[in-house]
C-alpha cells in the first residue's frame, strides 16, 4: 500500500496563462517507503534555486509511503492532501493525447487539459463514474480484463476529445478581436451524452474492423483460391497484411500536420508521466530530460497484440473454404474476432509487465517493436505541449488525492 502526503503551494486548476512554467515557487515535505527504504526531503522550488534535505533507514519490503511534488503556479493555493493506495494502484496513470491537449487518469479520477486558441490553458477534472460493465468483477479477472481496459480508454478518450473540441470552437476562447460565429448553445441529458460517446466507439470499432481485419482475411482468401496456400501460411500472409497496413496507416497520419500536433502532445503525455513514475519534482526541466516513449502506451499494446497474432492464428484451422469468397473470409474474420479478446488480455498482462520491469534492460529489449513504433506516433513535444501535460496530470493527481 502507499500513502501520499503533500503540503505546498500550488496552481488553481481552472485557468493557467501562457507563461506561467517560471512564474513562482513552491515548498513540498515528502515522505517516501520504497521497497527498501523510508526517506524524508523538504524541498523548495525557484526559477533559479532548488535546495533539498533527505535521510533513510530500512524498513521492510512491504509498505511504500510517497508523496511528489506536481509542478508550479502563477498563484499561491496552498493545499494537503492524503492518498492511501496500493503501490500497484500508485503507478497506474496513464493518458491519451488529444486535439490541442492531454487526458490523464488515474484509478479513481481523469482531468483533460487543453490549449486553448487564445493560449490558455482550460482543465476539466472529475471522479471516473463506474458502469454497469465496470463495477462487474469478472471483468478485472487477469487476462479478461483487456478487452474491458480497451473500451473504458475509448469512452474517456471519446469524452476528452468532446471537452477539447467544444475549447477549440468556444467563442470565450478565441483570441482578442477573432471574428467568431455566435451558435446557440443546447446542453443535451446525460442519457443523450452518453449514446453519443458509446455510438462513436461503436463506429469506430466497426471501421478499424473493417479496415485492419476483415480487409486482410478477404486479402488472404483470395490468395489462398488463386496461389493454392494452406491454411498456415494462409493465416500467416493475413497477420503480414495487419502489420503492414497498421504501420502504413500510422505512417501515412503522421504526414499531417493536425495528426502532428496530436502527436507532440502524445510525446508531452509520456514525458510527465515518466517524471512523476521516476519519482522526481514535474517541471519543464525533468520532463525535457525524459524520452518521449514509454513501455504501457496504447501503440505498444497494438504492437503485442499483433506479434502475439503471428503465434495464435497461422495455426488455426481455415473454415468454410468450399463456400465463396466473401462468405468464407467473413467466416473466418468472426473466427479471428472471438479469439482476439484473449489475446488482448495477454497483450495487456504483458504490457503491465513491461511498466513494472521498465528499467530491466534484459526485459524490455523484448518489448522494443513497441517501443520502436513509438518512434512513429510520438514526436518531441516543446513546451507549450509539455505545459498542458504537466497542468492535466497535476490535475488528475490532486482529484485522486481529494477522494480519499
Amino acid at each position: 500500500m502507499a500513502l501520499m502526503a503533500t503540503l505546498s503551494t500550488g496552481p488553481g486548476l481552472v485557468r493557467q496563462s501562457p507563461n506561467i512554467a517560471n512564474a513562482s515557487s513552491s515548498v513540498s515535505v515528502r515522505l517516501c517507503f520504497d521497497e527498501s527504504k523510508m526517506g524524508f526531503s523538504l524541498s523548495s522550488q525557484t526559477p533559479k534555486h532548488t535546495s533539498k534535505f533527505g535521510a533513510s533507514v530500512v524498513i521492510g519490503k512491504k509498505w511504500r509511503f510517497r508523496s511528489t511534488e506536481i509542478g508550479q503556479s502563477a498563484r499561491f493555493a496552498p493545499s494537503v492532501y492524503w492518498v492511501w493506495m496500493s503501490k500497484e494502484e500508485f503507478l497506474s496513470v496513464g493518458g491519451q493525447a488529444i486535439i490541442r491537449g492531454v487526458m490523464m487518469r488515474s484509478p479513481k479520477y481523469f482531468a483533460v487539459a487543453c490549449r486553448a486558441p487564445n493560449g490558455e490553458i482550460i482543465v476539466r477534472a472529475e471522479p471516473i463514474e463506474k458502469t454497469w460493465i465496470g463495477r462487474q468483477k469478472w471483468l478485472k479477472i487477469p487476462f479478461l480484463r483487456g478487452s474491458w481496459a480497451l473500451l473504458d480508454s475509448m469512452a474517456l478518450g471519446t469524452r476528452a476529445m468532446k471537452f477539447a473540441s467544444n475549447v477549440q470552437l468556444a467563442a470565450e476562447y478565441q483570441p482578442e478581436g477573432a471574428e467568431v460565429e455566435v451558435v446557440e448553445k443546447t446542453t443535451p441529458s446525460k442519457n443523450i451524452q452518453d449514446g453519443a460517446i458509446y455510438g462513436a466507439i461503436i463506429v469506430s470499432l466497426v471501421i478499424g474492423l473493417a479496415i485492419f481485419k476483415l480487409a486482410p482475411h478477404t486479402i488472404g482468401t483470395y490468395l489462398q483460391n488463386k496461389r493454392g496456400f494452406n491454411d498456415f501460411w494462409t493465416n500467416f500472409v493475413i497477420e503480414m497484411i495487419k502489420l503492414v497496413f497498421f504501420l502504413g496507416y500510422m505512417v501515412a497520419i503522421r504526414r499531417m500536420p493536425e495528426i502532428q500536433s496530436v502527436f507532440k502532445f502524445h510525446g508531452a503525455e509520456h514525458k510527465a508521466i515518466n517524471v512523476y513514475e521516476r519519482e522526481l519534482p514535474l517541471t519543464m526541466e525533468n520532463c525535457k530530460s525524459m524520452t518521449r516513449l514509454h513501455p504501457r502506451c496504447g501503440t505498444s499494446f497494438a504492437m503485442i497484440v499483433l506479434i502475439l497474432g503471428f503465434f495464435v492464428f497461422p495455426f488455426l484451422p481455415r473454415v468454410g473454404k468450399d463456400l465463396p469468397s466473401i462468405v468464407t473470409a467473413l467466416a473466418n474474420f468472426g473466427l479471428h474476432l472471438a479469439v482476439l479478446p484473449l489475446i488482448a488480455g495477454v497483450a495487456y498482462e504483458l504490457l503491465r509487465f513491461a511498466g513494472k520491469f521498465r528499467d530491466n534492460a534484459a526485459i524490455m529489449v523484448l518489448f522494443k517493436p513497441g517501443l520502436w513504433t513509438q518512434l512513429i506516433t510520438t514526436i518531441e513535444p516543446d513546451d507549450e505541449e509539455i505545459e498542458v501535460a504537466m497542468v492535466s496530470l497535476k490535475a488528475c493527481l490532486e482529484g485522486e488525492a481529494s477522494l480519499k
